[in-house]
């Protein structure tokens, strides 16, 4: 057995291919299918779970306003009797960006909150950031500049801000990130493994202003680089909201639309309902964080707006159905159909230099999650999280889906390139897509 010193630090390539989405014809049908409609999806299940490659999957799909069809296989947790179902419950991680991103659209569309605002307007110690002129290189001021442009709202969302990510960059400034707290998620207990090691800042507040002390790592609005912006932006939305983060999430989307088993902290008469998740390690599955006594039942440092929610595949389907409705969800308005359409479509500046990731192609990126830009790949948003669950929408046909399981690291299996092409081969066969 390889030791445990996986570096997790996904490329902008990995996370770009990690997060590609399925893009669907326009001509689907409005109603939910039975679960034996979506033969090839329940054969990618069970081909994970009976060879143990996870040990649990279920995947939620519908249309429009229908009920979805739930497809599950395994067991929460290995040696343990409960089957895994639609109230399982999955740490989404970076799932949880879409969320945000959506929430910062509500106070946009409320006009608290400007698209291409400056976000030292809102917290002044971002007024004037340093930037590395080497990608990753030193901490040093021979390796620091002034930024030319501010960082804007629109740059938060879509990740093009030029703020790191401590799973992405390597060297001085991810150890930088680590020593100072700046660490936007729990992972395990297990401190051993070097890419799990950090402890968070006890705020959001504090969160912020440590990160407002750190170079960027891309000019702003130049590049995409897959970044801490949106749990930044949990504390924008504290200032401009007036309330906690995670009270404003509770407020204005889990209790109106019914999202009862969400949210950063998971309650311990539910804990016979988490799922454990698993580290991949020379192909066998170590649990990192055992249901049962996970590090989601404490209390969070704080909100992590870019990876921190827990949620089930009923819950989590209910917000796909809310975007799918145009903001409303069982006859209730939710969003308003004009910031959901903003926030799902594409919101890259444009000052991107011309040899970056998403510069001219067929997908681009909105609030928290990436869109389809043309063809038949418009209308699809969503975005992937780090222990291999999966959430999308397909607007203009109304479908949602979404897919949970629990492994790391991500990139391990090719299963989002295998479910989007599982459900597109159902939809073939049954004449809804082509």
């Amino acid at each position: 057995m390889k030791p445990l010193d996986w570096n997790l630090s996904l490329s902008r390539r990995q996370w770009l291919g990690g997060a590609a989405l399925l893009g669907a014809g326009t001509a689907l049908p409005a109603f939910a299918w039975e679960a034996g409609a979506w033969p090839n999806v329940a054969a990618l299940i069970d081909s994970y779970v009976d060879a143990r490659k996870v040990a649990n999957m279920v995947v939620a799909l519908g249309f429009g306003d229908a009920e979805p069809t739930v497809i599950a296989a395994g067991v929460d947790t290995f040696g343990k009797p409960r089957p895994s179902a639609a109230d399982s419950i999955y740490r989404v991680y970076s799932m949880t960006k879409p969320v945000t991103g959506m929430a910062a659209m509500m106070l946009i569309d409320e006009g608290k909150l400007g698209l291409d605002q400056p976000l030292h307007e809102i917290l002044p110690k971002y007024r004037n950031m340093q930037v590395q002129k080497v990608y990753d290189g030193p901490i040093t001021a021979d390796n620091l500049e002034p930024a030319v442009r501010p960082i804007t709202i629109r740059q938060m969302l879509t990740h093009t801000a030029g703020i790191g990510y401590g799973i992405v960059q390597q060297g001085p400034i991810a150890d930088a990130f680590r020593d100072r707290g700046i660490v936007p998620g729990m992972v395990t207990r297990l401190q051993n493994v070097p890419s799990f090691r950090g402890t968070p800042v006890p705020s959001l507040e504090l969160f912020a202003d440590r990160l407002a002390e750190m170079p960027l790592v891309y000019q702003p609005g130049t590049r995409w680089n897959y970044s801490m912006s949106l749990d930044l932006m949990g504390r924008v939305i504290e200032v401009v909201s007036g309330q906690k983060f995670d009270r404003f999430l509770q407020e204005r989307f889990f209790d109106p639309l019914g999202m009862s088993d969400t949210g950063f902290q998971v309650a311990r008469d539910k804990a016979d309902r988490l799922t454990t998740n698993y580290l991949v390690n020379d192909g066998m599955l170590l649990p990192i964080d055992p249901g049962q006594t996970s590090i989601y039942l404490d209390e969070p440092p704080f909100p992590f707006g870019g990876a921190g929610l827990a949620s089930t595949p009923r819950d989590y389907d209910r917000f796909l159905a809310m975007l799918v409705g145009n903001g409303t969800f069982a006859g209730k308005r939710v969003m308003s159909e004009a910031a959901v359409r903003m926030g799902t479509s594409n919101l890259l500046p444009d000052t991107l230099e011309p040899d970056g990731a998403y510069e001219g192609g067929r997908y681009g990126y909105g609030a928290g999650g990436r869109v389809g830009t043309e063809g038949p790949l418009s209308g699809v948003y969503g975005w992937a999280g780090a222990a291999g669950t999966i959430g999308f929408v397909e607007r203009n046909s109304g479908l949602r889906a979404g897919l949970f399981t629990q492994y790391m690291p991500m990139v391990t299996y090719p299963l989002v390139e295998e479910f989007q092409a599982a459900v597109l081969k159902d939809l073939i066969a049954r004449g809804g897509a082509s």
